[in-house]
């Protein structure tokens, strides 16, 4: 009896650690933006978005190229890439730490509170994001999703006639990270 709870103790103590210690890693994650203008909205959206999490150290990485993400309208494309200053700050990238209990055996969406820091336009700020994870088939399934506010970033919302589009732009991830061998 004694070594049936012995075993069961060492176990309960080494499977957590085995179990954070994975990485998952995606290169095709999924982003959207979703903005508004007066009696109108519009969506981009990136099928390249890649992304690491580290369960060993709790640490979240995630980056999407700006040029890659795309409204469905060229016009309105080329001046998000100008808005944006595409050209001289390419990424929109965060890098944090889950700082709140995920269970990484658990098949069921769990909450998860990220912190650290979100770049874009050459603005790095702190933020936390809230989501969930959840062990899939394929990886660790991940959703996400916050409100950015443009002036927060430097960014100039853009004018649309005599509408101004919305400083306020809801930004979530959707994506599968398969776990790194």
């Amino acid at each position: 009896m004694v070594k049936v709870i012995l075993s069961c103790f060492v176990l309960w103590v080494m499977l957590p650690a085995t179990s954070t210690a994975q990485a998952f890693k995606t290169e095709t994650g999924y982003v959207e933006f979703h903005s508004t203008v007066p009696l109108h909205s519009f969506t981009g959206k990136s099928r390249h978005l890649v992304g690491k999490i580290s369960l060993a150290d709790s640490t979240v990485d995630f980056y999407v190229d700006v040029h890659t993400l795309k409204t469905g309208i060229g016009m309105r494309d080329r001046d998000m890439m100008e808005t944006l200053d595409a050209d001289n700050h390419p990424f929109a990238d965060f890098y944090g730490k889950i700082t709140s209990d995920f269970d990484p055996l658990s098949k069921d969406p769990r909450k998860v509170r990220v912190k650290g820091k979100f770049s874009v336009h050459g603005v790095s700020r702190q933020v936390t994001i809230n989501g969930t994870m959840q062990k899939a088939d394929k990886g660790l399934q991940v959703k996400a999703s916050w409100t950015l506010d443009m002036t927060d970033y430097n960014i100039n919302p853009p004018s649309i006639l005599f509408y101004r589009v919305s400083e306020k732009v809801d930004i979530s991830l959707n994506t599968t990270l398969p776990k790194l061998k």
